[in-house]
């Protein structure tokens, strides 16, 4: 600012410091985007959705419908044995191993089913008559499920020694107490086992 501009009685033109001011508004709008920035009531909004969808009806029978394809997937893989669509329970290579190491053996376990159903019809049948044999015939029955049991306590502990060399003892005991897996199916018959056996008899996993 000059001498001159500082005097009192000398009138500045205040002209040129407007048309300045006007230039250099619009570049302090302008941006990289190109447009205003939008106020923050019209952006939120924008990214309000609606939290009960428009068709009640139409949504429940498209949630239905993907419920149901997703028991079918689970159905097919518990006869197929696929991986991807098995319950949390039976998913992994160990428990897949357990399965197939089960399936290939006799267990005593699988016949207590059907043998409990004749001896309590041969029960029911002389009870009436000779009480002494049908004592003996529920003894036998007690003493059948005590068998079965030691044999499931051997598999189980000849299973694990597999498991431990195929897989290390860490990963094996991750997979919780698998005795209760092991028990459970050596208790079913082979054809009512869920997932379905994918070997035949005798052809143990490596």
């Amino acid at each position: 600012m000059s001498l001159l501009e500082k005097l009192p009685f000398i009138k500045r033109d205040r002209s040129g410091d407007a048309a300045e001011a006007a230039t250099a508004a619009p570049a302090k709008t302008s941006g990289k985007k190109g447009r205003p920035t939008p106020k923050r009531k019209d952006a939120q909004a924008r990214n309000v959705h609606p939290i009960v969808p428009a068709d009640r009806k139409a949504a429940k029978r498209e949630a239905r419908a993907r419920q149901d394809a997703a028991w079918e997937r689970q159905r097919q893989a518990m006869q197929t044995g696929d991986e991807r669509y098995l319950p949390a329970r039976d998913k992994g290579p160990i428990k897949r191993y357990i399965r197939d190491y089960i399936d290939a053996r006799y267990s005593l376990g699988e016949l207590f089913i059907p043998f409990s159903f004749l001896l309590i019809i041969v029960f029911i049948g002389f009870s009436s008559r000779n009480t002494l044999l049908s004592y003996y015939f529920m003894l036998a029955v007690y003493l059948f499920l005590f068998i079965a049991m030691i044999d499931a306590v051997i598999c189980w502990r000849l299973l694990r020694r597999r498991l431990y060399a195929k897989f290390g003892q860490e990963k094996v005991q991750s997979q919780g107490h698998i005795f209760w897996y092991i028990f459970s199916r050596c208790f079913n018959l082979r054809r009512w086992r869920q997932p379905a056996p994918q070997v035949a008899r005798r052809q143990y996993p490596e």
